[in-house]
């Protein structure tokens, strides 16, 4: 199981097109062709035109846009038949559009929410015909929906819809508007059975906006009274409510399997393969020597997690025998040759995209490929020969990169070792499997690390400190403790040599300039440094003013704090004032691990990011069947946005399932007294987080005292207007839980501590703010209502 380099930013842009390995040319700066009323334009001129105005692109309303009459006419019906000859454009119905564009009414399957709520569709049946389907925002007005002026869909529905091209760079190549909803949801809903006198039930829904509905007798299965089910719409009447067959029976809401069941519904995570996925997956075969170079000699080691069920990825070092590299290493990465197995637009490929990542759970994994592929064909085991894309690398003795080849081969793990078995032996206790190999291998492996930190402590890639916490379950599926592990030489050792085969397959793909989807990290925007300069200072700590920022200006802050009292709080602030890194095309580099480039190379397994940059790096090399088709290379920006979403559906599904699942977990210390610390201030009051547990809850500000609280926003915290006391981010506190919602996965507390006595300073900035717009002092408000939060 490969691991996703340790960068907190890490968590998912347009690009410049480039197809069959040749980059687009671009106008220079400022440059724009001109276009003359009742002139036949050019080529490139009228495929923009074309692309950006598909409901007036038929041959009649391009002559019309353009003023072209008569003998202009005619010329403009030769340039757009030699478009399509050449296959630039293509006729659907009565309009021309661009290849992968599409036509003005289109039907849609709304599939996904973006991260700020929209729906996003994509053409119904569009990927079995002409390659990637294109994404489409679907524009729902609340004023127009609250008057019923339009029709409203939501996911999983399929509908009608008026195509409009986007007018902000960034996101979907398409807006829509729905004309109709052709077809309701038909697929799973989750809710808790409640039987009813007389046999039958009725669902209860754990989503908010879900409905009620009634379950027939013959129809409820093996439910019982507080089960969790998965249940199918049977009829949905004029009167009355609608009626449902219980289909599966997750098991009883006391479970955690059923807590991560309810976030892989409620944000429609897909996590039963289709008949058919499976079946191809089955019939895959190990893969041949065609286009490989034999190095199962070669002793690479896989070096995991002790309870990984999937390897795919190995490590070997050496030193560097060339007179012209003295003291330096070799490193090669060997990644499982997925692109060989998952060819593009198969059911595989398709349900992989569909997916976009694998989603990890506590108590369960729902994997983006089957097991037949991600646990067996590409799993690198000990001993077996597999597949594989290797990387050799080699680096000075200083850990700059010399240079790098990249190979397609057949591989024989030579050993599968766990992180703590791997340092267990490099820290002088190897047992029977680390100690034949503790010198020709695992020693080698460290002095290389060694090398690579040089080149790492040069390149200053920020340095948060921000544990990372694991919950154990018990054997009955409830929590039986959450800690923090410990962070290891050979974490660092896996994570450091992931980072340069991502680099080097970035640096490669754009020598031989072939598109990729890169991994991007922008600067903190100009705002969110503000809003940290202000904080940082409170603290008399500065953060020089400018947009050209760096990850070790940063660092330098970090430094300041550290051993400080308000170490956790700056670690915080930082964290938050970060971009967030998304998948794209185009290029910005990497902020955080401070790289020029950075793709995603490592974990084809489990990202379909990784599953693209090898099937580009097979096409860009030569090295033989599973390249990158012209159809993904014109998708590319629609992939990326698209997997982007995925990847921050998972992250929240993930964190879903834990606040629900720390949330059951204290549902029977309800009245106890806990240690935390608040990690959030609102005008609304203070989220607190209990570090024994990783669990955060909520303080209203009306529960806080009797005296006036006011919010100060730049130094985070919420302070006391006649007492001088206050709380303040990253103060330790004492609380008691007074509510806790297991399926909602919410906390609410009481605050026990008093509070601390707030600097003059910030009282005297209190009290001078605290006017009106005329300047008159204002009068106390009204503390906002008691309740959840």
């Amino acid at each position: 199981m490969t691991r996703i380099p340790r960068d907190p930013t890490e968590t998912p842009a347009k690009g410049a097109g480039k197809k069959n390995g040749r980059a687009a040319r671009t106008a220079p700066a400022g440059e724009k062709e001109t276009i003359v009323h009742g002139v036949v334009p050019s080529r490139e001129v009228l495929m923009r035109f074309i692309a950006e105005n598909p409901q007036h692109a038929s041959k009649r309303e391009i002559a019309k846009a353009f003023g072209l009459k008569g003998e202009a006419r005619v010329e403009l019906k030769g340039l757009l038949r030699s478009l399509e000859e050449d296959g630039l454009v293509e006729k659907k119905r009565k309009s021309l559009v661009r290849p992968g564009g599409l036509p003005p009414v289109t039907v849609l399957d709304i599939t996904i929410r973006d991260v700020d709520g929209d729906l996003i569709g994509r053409p119904a049946e569009w990927l079995d015909d002409d390659g990637v389907a294109p994404a489409v925002l679907i524009k729902q007005s609340s004023v127009a929906r609250a008057k019923g002026k339009t029709p409203v869909g939501g996911l999983g529905d399929r509908v009608l819809a008026k195509i409009f091209p986007a007018k902000e760079r960034g996101g979907p190549a398409y807006t829509a508007r729905i004309i109709k909803v052709l077809d309701k949801r038909k697929d799973a809903v989750l809710g808790v059975f409640r039987a009813t006198p007389g046999g039958g039930g009725r669902l209860m829904p754990i989503d908010k906006r879900g409905e009620e509905l009634l379950i027939d007798p013959e129809f409820i299965g093996d439910a019982k009274e507080g089960d969790l089910v998965e249940a199918h719409l049977s009829r949905i009447g004029r009167y009355g409510l609608p009626r449902a067959q219980v289909q599966n029976v997750v098991g009883s809401v006391a479970s955690e399997k059923a807590i991560s069941m309810i976030a892989i519904h409620a944000h429609g995570i897909p996590h039963v393969f289709p008949e058919r996925v499976l079946q191809e997956a089955e019939a895959a075969r190990p893969a041949t020597m065609a286009h490989r170079e034999d190095w199962r000699t070669l002793p690479l080691i896989t070096i995991d997690p002790a309870d990984a069920k999937d390897h795919d990825d190995a490590v070997y070092a050496e030193p560097d025998s060339s007179p012209d590299n003295p003291g330096g290493v070799i490193v090669t990465v060997a990644i499982a040759d997925v692109s060989w197995y998952v060819r593009a637009r198969s059911a595989l490929d398709l349900e992989a995209l569909k997916r976009g990542n694998s989603v990890y759970f506590p108590d369960r994994v729902v994997p983006m490929l089957p097991e037949r592929i991600s646990n067996d064909l590409c799993s690198l085991k000990e001993g077996v020969d597999r597949p594989a894309l290797a990387v050799r690398m080699r680096f000075s003795k200083e850990g700059r990169k010399a240079g790098h080849t990249f190979h397609r081969i057949m591989m024989r793990s030579a050993a599968k070792l766990s992180y703590q078995q791997a340092q267990t032996a490099i820290d002088g206790a190897p047992d029977d499997k680390t100690g034949p190999i503790l010198d020709t291998i695992l020693k080698p492996l460290w002095e290389a690390y060694r090398t690579l930190t040089r080149g790492r402590e040069r390149r200053q890639p920020l340095e948060l400190d921000v544990p990372e916490r694991k919950i154990i379950l018990k054997p009955d599926g409830t929590v039986d403790r959450v800690f923090v592990p410990e962070r290891l030489d050979a974490h660092k050792l896996i994570e450091e040599m992931m980072i340069q085969a991502n680099v080097a397959a970035a640096e490669t793909l754009e020598q031989k300039r072939q598109v990729l989807i890169y991994r991007v990290h922008d600067q903190p925007s100009l705002a969110k440094q503000e809003s940290l300069r202000e904080f940082l200072a409170t603290l008399d700590i500065a953060l020089a003013k400018g947009g050209n920022m760096r990850a070790n200006h940063f660092n330098g802050i970090l430094a300041k704090a550290d051993g400080k009292p308000y170490e956790t709080i700056v670690n915080q602030m930082v964290l938050r004032s970060q971009s967030q890194a998304i998948y794209s095309p185009e290029n910005i580099g990497h902020f955080g691990l401070n790289l020029l480039r950075y793709a995603h190379f490592t974990s084809p397994i489990r990202r379909y990011a990784d599953l693209i940059v090898h099937r580009a790096l097979v096409s860009a090399l030569g090295l033989g069947e599973g390249g990158i088709m012209p159809e993904e290379e014109a998708a590319l920006d629609d992939i990326a946005a698209e997997i982007s979403t995925f990847e921050r559906r998972a992250m929240a599904a993930e964190r879903d399932t834990i606040d629900r699942l720390i949330a059951h977990h204290l549902n029977g210390r309800v009245g106890e007294e806990f240690d935390g610390r608040v990690s959030g201030v609102t005008k609304a009051g203070l989220f607190v987080t209990l570090p024994a547990y990783g669990a955060d809850g909520f303080i209203p500000i009306s529960t806080l005292g009797r005296d006036y609280f006011i919010y100060d926003e730049a130094h985070q915290a919420l302070s006391g207007e006649k007492s001088g006391l206050g709380y303040r981010l990253g103060d330790p506190v004492q609380v008691k839980l007074v509510e806790a919602v297991p399926l909602a996965g919410a906390l609410r507390f009481e605050m026990l501590s008093e509070g601390r006595k707030m600097p003059t300073a910030m009282r005297s900035f209190h009290k001078a703010g605290r006017r009106d717009r005329t300047g008159a002092r204002k009068r106390p408000g009204t503390r906002p209502p008691r309740g959840r939060h």
